[in-house]
């Protein structure tokens, strides 16, 4: 049982490039300013900064250096530190072994499993743990959805000499952010990401999200590696996580760094006007070190939603990643459509023109030069990618076992009427 951490500070510990254990970065305090406003404070350890192969752990916002960073942004908590931290299923999971405890988020921090998302783990201790050797297999996918669904029921969990098997089981599930009910499981290839149903899953999101990451590869764009699996009577997604590379002494580690830390943002709504597409490629050239390749990916990312009404590409769901010392984009992920009842607007998480979060052909293009496209670069782009996705998504989505029925659903998702709209 998960109990209130008394603790106002905790380690942070990092698997620096090439190595395959964690080593301590520095210090994080979280404590509340007279104003009653969450202030947090980080410093780098002497020792790590006297390490030759010592890396930033946010190299536009904590650089390398012996001063104390301090934020009141982001409820204290720096926004690299945030991408380590679970998001709502994870805190879900937590909650659920804590019972109505009330949590912080250092809890969150030190209660989740050091398989996070990027390079950092966090803990009470000086000396870091040793990494993490056993990680729920694929043989095992059944048991974690019939524990998925009891906790989305709010059902209690199993107890007595199932209550240790069943924490083993689920600690997988506390690491990753998003809100669909997930687990980390290995099989030989290495690492995955698995992605259950939802009793509110409207069709097989499974199928359907595979498909999308076959159709984005179609159109050009660099995506994760997926994988759909039969679990009883359901299907299951597992996505390859490109943070992690398997070798004969355990796994590296990449860096990773969401576009809501690149934007300096926050989750709700008050910070949407960050939330942009233009903005976020300026940070990107900014952290690149392939500026004008990841510049225009982006662009075909962005297009990519637009045409196929993926209004979930919120900030989150994008991300840098460093599995040496030099950072770029991350493959794209959470891929999926959506079928708004407007057929003449539909809007993205994200702005991505002078038009706002319009998803439109002349609202992509307005701002395609911030890209680093030429006018009719970018305009071929849009068209070719128009063309592809009309021609093709049913193709693929029936090529990866998405029923007659599920593509009737999702078929006004495509290139919508409004995306040409005069």
């Amino acid at each position: 049982m998960i109990s209130k951490s008394s603790a106002s500070e905790c380690y942070v510990y990092i698997t620096l490039p090439g190595e395959t254990k964690f080593v301590t970065a520095g210090k994080f305090e979280l404590t509340t300013n007279r104003q009653g406003i969450p202030t947090g404070k980080f410093i780098y350890g002497r020792t790590y900064l006297a390490r030759e192969n010592a890396v930033a752990i946010d190299p536009l916002e904590l650089k390398l250096s012996s001063k104390t960073y301090e934020t009141n942004i982001l409820k204290g908590v720096f926004g690299s530190l945030r991408d380590a931290s679970p998001d709502y299923w994870g805190r879900r999971v937590i909650e659920k072994y804590a019972g109505k405890t009330q949590l912080g988020e250092i809890d969150y921090l030190l209660h989740s499993q050091d398989d996070r998302a990027g390079a950092l783990g966090f803990g009470l201790n000086k000396e870091p743990p040793a990494p993490r050797q056993e990680f729920n297999q694929t043989i095992e996918l059944e048991r974690l959805q019939a524990l998925a669904d009891l906790i989305i029921a709010d059902e209690e969990l199993p107890g007595g000499a199932d209550a240790e098997q069943v924490q083993n089981l689920i600690d997988g599930a506390t690491s990753m952010g998003g809100a669909r009910p997930k687990a980390v499981v290995e099989d030989h290839n290495g690492l995955w990401i698995v992605k259950f149903r939802h009793p509110e899953d409207k069709w097989n999101d499974a199928r359907v999200e595979h498909a999308m990451l076959m159709l984005a590869r179609a159109c050009g764009l660099q995506t994760s590696d997926s994988k759909v699996v039969t679990i009883g009577k359901h299907d299951a997604l597992l996505v390859k996580r490109f943070d992690r590379v398997q070798t004969r002494t355990g796994y590296r580690r990449g860096r990773m760094l969401s576009a809501l830390t690149l934007l300096r943002a926050d989750d709700d709504y008050q910070d949407r006007g960050r939330w942009s597409y233009v903005l976020l490629v300026e940070e990107l050239r900014r952290i690149s070190s392939q500026p004008r390749t990841d510049a225009s990916e982006l662009f075909r990312r962005m297009c990519f939603n637009a045409l196929i009404s993926n209004i979930d590409d919120h900030p989150r769901n994008h991300a840098v990643i460093a599995m040496d010392t030099e950072w770029k984009l991350s493959p794209a992920y959470d891929l999926t459509p959506s079928t708004p009842i407007s057929i003449e607007r539909r809007d993205l998480a994200l702005e991505c023109g002078d038009m706002g979060r319009y998803a439109h052909a002349e609202n992509l293009l307005s701002q395609s030069a911030r890209f680093l496209l030429e006018p009719d670069m970018a305009k071929n782009i849009v068209n070719e990618m128009e063309k592809t996705i009309t021609n093709r998504w049913y193709e693929v989505a029936r090529r990866e076992g998405v029923t007659e029925k599920d593509c009737e659903k999702i078929s006004s998702a495509f290139a919508y009427p409004g995306f040409r709209l005069r």
